[in-house]
């Protein structure tokens, strides 16, 4: 009985996995106009994130009296709907930032394979990263687990270095 439950639960994941990465790959893209665009995408923009779910400001807080513990849960469902807004926007720039790769590579004069294969890998990773920071950010919302986007924003960081070696800092426009 038990491994019933256990395969069903394994194959209920997969299938939540699968529906993530379609509707992940298969979502409009919007193309960057200018090449200013790539300069407004910095890393610090998602600094903020990082430290957004510290357990460190919730320790604080439990320190202080009058606290209760409403006012807790409040506390981490206000930060996780903060927290999910940051992560819709590194979302949709790791969206962008692929799609002008791929308009990079259809217009350029040589093929690039090795950076077509690094960009699928890097896609399916970040559709998975993103999967996993959403479960831990429901666990999150609950008091028991921490988030960790560090990886997420490292490599939203490479693929948008990527796209920076690839255009010219006089390129006015990119796509």
């Amino acid at each position: 009985m038990g491994f019933i439950i256990a395969a069903s639960v394994a194959f209920v994941a997969l299938v939540l996995v699968l529906v993530g990465l379609a509707l992940h790959f298969a979502s409009p893209q919007h193309l960057p106009v200018n090449g200013e665009w790539i300069e407004e995408l910095r890393i610090e923009r998602y600094r903020p994130m990082l430290r957004l779910l510290s357990q460190e400001d919730l320790h604080f807080l439990r320190a202080q009296p009058g606290l209760t513990p409403q006012m807790a849960t409040k506390f981490r469902i206000q930060r996780c709907r903060l927290f999910q807004e940051y992560l819709r926007h590194l979302d949709n720039d790791f969206k962008r930032i692929c799609a002008a790769l791929k308009v990079l590579m259809v217009q350029s004069e040589h093929d690039r394979p090795d950076l077509a294969s690094v960009l699928v890998r890097n896609q399916m990773t970040f559709a998975c990263g993103m999967m996993m920071v959403q479960f831990q950010l429901v666990f999150y919302r609950y008091g028991v687990a921490t988030v960790d986007v560090t990886a997420l924003v490292k490599l939203f960081d490479d693929v948008r270095l990527e796209l920076r070696t690839l255009v010219p800092a006089e390129s006015c426009a990119v796509v």
